[in-house]
């Protein structure tokens, strides 16, 4: 009773200080001077780019006015810049909740770099989480908490929160890292001398070069012949699975040929409609008139040999499922792959030292990992060694692929299930692991994860400043 005598100002009954606007086009100064003012707290709309109206898009304008990249920034970005001014020669604290994104990929150096050289110091940080709600049609949103101001203390303890766990750090990064701040740019060629990754070769069929099972086995009943011209054909997500699709893989084909498999013409004349009836300033109204062949991969020759990883994996897996493919299988653009790689990449790029720098700076489909060769590949340092080193990786990467053979039935999902994961292949990871982090010199039983990533963004620094 004493607690309901002294909330006697509830009902709220006035609204006099309660401004109703758009608050990146109002001045903050004129809803309250920064002199009265100790926090900001609150939760800014979340709109990526593609979603983004007309207004909006304005706004991002005339907020972000000069800052690279801007237009790929989620507008709730643009919070963290009108609140960045505003507290400039203040205490001021600022918390926003905000999409997970923001500490992600490639929007990390488009934020947080000028908001960290303007003097923005991250004071703490809730890792990413799930935002739910009680709405009957809810959506689930992966957010993140980050609190700044511009206030150097020395004795200001700093966090980092992670579900339950707290832990007490000198620093936060824009990746909501204990690290020192680094900011991966769009790198095209590789930080370190490895082979180049490239996306699988585009369709751009409207789906008419790529057929079902019962697609491919109807066709061959209708047309024997055209068995020759058919290909498996995965994206990430068969290629995950095991699940079979199948594409029209007509390179090379003789005009002559190709009219006398009226059936596959059929396919061949629907594409065309479809690359004529598309965008004329797309990819596919451009290759309309080679409607019976996908969208040149650079490098790839699909008869040869190549490595191949999914563009995005559930978080749930400790490793993205890669593998050795060597049976003519088309990828499509859904899968990064390296022709001509070797064990010893394999061995580095499946380790949990690669993990763990992908977790850190990849950008996420809701919070499962979206590989970026720009940011993630062309970025990451790889180590340097000794001759004895890389022949153990080399070992234990081709131990990986043993354990995998011992279960034929298997898919990609089913061996990098954390729950049916064989013990076989947890032990042969285990090796690896152990093998790629003494390469980097990295003490097995004393470097966690956060450590591993504070090492390479060192490591990452270094190349990059001896490069400059």
């Amino acid at each position: 009773n004493i607690l309901l005598q002294e909330l006697n100002f509830l009902p709220l009954k006035t609204n006099a200080n309660i401004i109703e606007g758009n608050a990146l086009r109002l001045d903050w100064n004129d809803v309250v001077s920064k002199e009265k003012l100790n926090y900001i707290m609150g939760n800014p709309p979340f709109v990526g780019s593609k979603k983004r109206g007309i207004s909006q898009r304005e706004d991002i304008k005339n907020v972000l006015k000069g800052w690279e990249n801007s237009g790929n920034l989620d507008y709730v970005c643009c919070w963290y810049k009108k609140a960045s001014d505003y507290i400039t020669g203040t205490k001021i604290k600022v918390a926003f909740v905000s999409t997970n994104s923001i500490c992600q990929g490639e929007e990390v150096a488009s934020l947080w770099k000028p908001l960290k050289n303007d003097g923005v110091i991250i004071k703490f940080a809730y890792k990413s989480f799930i935002w739910d709600s009680e709405a009957s049609d809810k959506a689930k949103v992966h957010c993140v908490i980050v609190g700044f101001d511009k206030n150097v203390r020395n004795d200001e303890k700093i966090y980092i929160f992670d579900g339950e766990a707290k832990q007490e750090v000198s620093h936060v990064n824009g990746y909501l890292m204990d690290a020192e701040d680094v900011f991966l740019e769009r790198r095209q060629k590789p930080l370190c001398n490895v082979s180049e990754i490239i996306m699988g070769p585009m369709s751009l069929s409207g789906n008419h070069l790529i057929l079902t099972k019962d697609e491919r086995d109807e066709l061959l009943r209708q047309e024997p012949g055209a068995s020759k011209w058919i290909r498996s054909f995965s994206m990430g997500r068969e290629f995950i699975d095991g699940s079979e699709r199948f594409c029209l893989w007509l390179k090379g084909i003789e005009p002559s040929e190709l009219r006398k498999l009226p059936h596959v013409l059929k396919h061949v004349e629907d594409c065309k409609a479809y690359r004529e009836s598309s965008t004329p300033t797309g990819d596919a109204y451009k290759y309309r008139d080679i409607p019976h062949l996908f969208r040149p991969a650079v490098k790839f020759n699909e008869d040869l040999p190549y490595f191949a990883m999914p563009q995005t994996s559930s978080q749930r897996r400790r490793y993205i499922p890669m593998a050795f493919v060597n049976n003519g299988m088309i990828p499509g653009q859904k899968l990064y792959i390296i022709p001509n790689a070797d064990l010893y990449l394999f061995g580095v790029m499946t380790s949990n030292v690669h993990m763990a720098w992908t977790r850190a700076v990849c950008g996420r489909m809701k919070s499962d990992y979206s590989y970026s060769v720009f940011i993630v590949y062309n970025n990451f340092p790889w180590p340097s060694p000794t001759d004895e080193q890389k022949a153990m990786i080399e070992q234990t990467a081709q131990g990986i692929l043993d354990a995998r053979v011992l279960y034929p039935d298997s898919s990609l999902a089913d061996l990098y299930d954390p729950l049916t994961m064989p013990p076989e292949l947890q032990k042969a990871h285990t090796a690896n692991d152990r093998a790629v982090m003494d390469a980097y010199g990295f003490s097995v039983k004393d470097t966690s994860e956060a450590d591993c990533v504070a090492a390479l963004m060192k490591m990452y620094q270094e190349l990059t400043s001896v490069q400059a």
